[in-house]
């Protein structure tokens, strides 16, 4: 008897806690994202597949074995012929890039990108009272943030914070800091700008490991201004509804599975390693524990509780040899609660589980899927480029919710929910190819072009003159 009340306490326990957090606790109601612009680098930093097979063999430490794990990695990835590299890469310098290499990379994604956002928004840099800049595998001195105050002559009193080595999650670290700020300052705007730097990253050497970085990763970047004034409500887009962070730094297996370092020739590059999928599944699981009960409705919550403590009981009637059979549908419906899944596009695997696990559609991983093909991994500025992707298929429509998942070095996981203020309508970097997508197959022409390199014995094998025209 005694355990049966318990058994119905803990809803009625659990269905109070939540209302109680949800009606005094309140949420993030007053950080809004005015407006945002995802860099397009120019056309002459393509790369095509002759591009990448002429990269491919400048690289004189690469083998037979090489080229088979290369190809096979590219024609897996989910990445199209029309992602951007860095200028030192396309011109054959990727052995020696240059300090100026690097801030060409970040200037020109500055320049294009944060002059676009301040004059479609109408908000001058001196009205900035916030600048927060994440570039992980950059940090130059003076920094990336005074470089950019230094450009637009910004005020002397801006807060500016500048991010390194955060990896793939930085966006939304750096929204959370303008989240926390925007709590103790009334009437701001704040600045964020998100990129990576490949320029003095690209791994010149035969490491398995971080060759496949060069795969993933490339150029672009994302100018976010948002805003907590009360005034700008109607024409903001998107207002935070809530924000989880999940860091396992602190487990050895976790903190080790992805970071840049030297190879065994001391050549720098990324190093990807075998317990990431792992990492990243248990920092996953993890952050949607603590994320789950702030934006799913009170009815999902208590139909999960319920079908866990059945299966609990009928669990325990079949090892004392009962007749029970296993009770089904145990997962959480995460779509009660979203109406849009932007996902981190770190590739066709991470797409894929995150995909899996969360029981989504192809619909719902058509926007990680086709940016992934048409931009690639773009770090942590990659988020913004799958919510262009649904605001330009007209997807987002007033009182969405759109909740945005990443993963990151350390190892952490990061996740936030938005809610859409307005019909959106598209006009951002997607709006000259959109109507492309979706592709048919998410197939690139590599297999094509190099399959030959499968068919060769590494005893006989001889560098072609030019492997793109084999």
């Amino acid at each position: 008897m005694g355990f049966f009340i318990l058994l119905c306490l803990v809803p009625l326990l659990y269905l109070f806690t939540t209302i109680w957090k949800r009606a005094f606790t309140g949420g993030d109601k007053s950080c809004y994202i005015l407006d945002y612009e995802c860099h397009k680098p120019s056309d002459d930093r393509m790369i095509s597949t002759d591009i990448s097979g002429d990269i491919i063999m400048r690289n004189k430490n690469l083998g037979l074995n090489e080229y088979k794990f290369l190809l096979k990695a590219i024609v897996n990835s989910g990445i199209g012929e029309q992602t951007y590299g860095p200028r030192n890469v396309l011109e054959g310098r990727e052995e020696c890039p240059t300090l100026d290499d690097s801030l060409e990379e970040m200037d020109d994604f500055f320049n294009d990108s944060i002059e676009k956002l301040l004059k479609r928004s109408g908000v001058s840099p001196q009205e900035i009272d916030i600048l927060v800049v994440n570039v992980s595998m950059l940090a130059v001195s003076p920094s990336l943030t005074s470089r950019i105050i230094n450009h637009y002559k910004m005020r002397e009193d801006i807060r500016s914070f500048n991010l390194t080595g955060m990896g793939c999650s930085a966006s939304l670290i750096s929204v959370d800091i303008v989240r926390n700020l925007f709590k103790a300052n009334k009437n701001q705007y704040a600045l964020v700008v998100t990129s990576e730097s490949l320029t003095p990253n690209w791994y010149t050497g035969n490491d398995r490991s971080m060759i496949l970085a060069n795969c993933l990763f490339r150029s672009g970047g994302c100018a976010m201004l948002l805003t907590n004034k009360a005034a700008m409500r109607k024409k903001a887009m998107f207002r935070l509804n809530c924000l989880v962070r999940t860091h396992h730094g602190g487990r050895d297996e976790a903190y080790g599975c992805c970071m840049q370092r030297d190879d065994a020739e001391g050549r720098l590059g990324f190093y990807l390693g075998k317990d990431l999928p792992k990492a990243a599944t248990r920092a996953f699981v993890d952050n949607l524990r603590v994320l789950a009960p702030k934006i799913l409705p009170v009815t999902e919550l208590l139909r999960f509780m319920w079908i866990r403590v059945l299966k609990r009981l009928n669990f325990g009637a079949a090892k004392k040899g009962g007749a029970g059979g296993a009770v089904g549908g145990a997962a959480i419906d995460f779509r009660t609660g979203v109406d849009h899944f932007c996902i981190h596009t770190g590739g066709k695997a991470v797409i894929d589980g995150i995909g899996t696990n969360l029981g989504l559609s192809e619909y719902d991983l058509e926007p990680a899927r086709m940016t992934l093909h048409r931009f690639g991994n773009t770090s942590a500025s990659s988020l913004w480029y799958v919510l262009s992707y649904m605001e330009a298929k007209k997807r987002l429509q007033k009182g969405d919710r759109v909740l945005m998942i990443s993963f990151g070095a350390g190892f952490k996981c990061n996740s936030c929910l938005w809610e859409v203020m307005r019909d959106l309508e598209g006009n951002n970097v997607w709006k000259e190819f959109i109507d492309n997508y979706p592709v048919k197959k998410i197939v690139n022409p590599y297999l094509e072009k190099f399959g030959w390199i499968n068919s060769e014995e590494e005893s006989t094998f001889k560098m072609p003159e030019s492997l793109s025209h084999k």
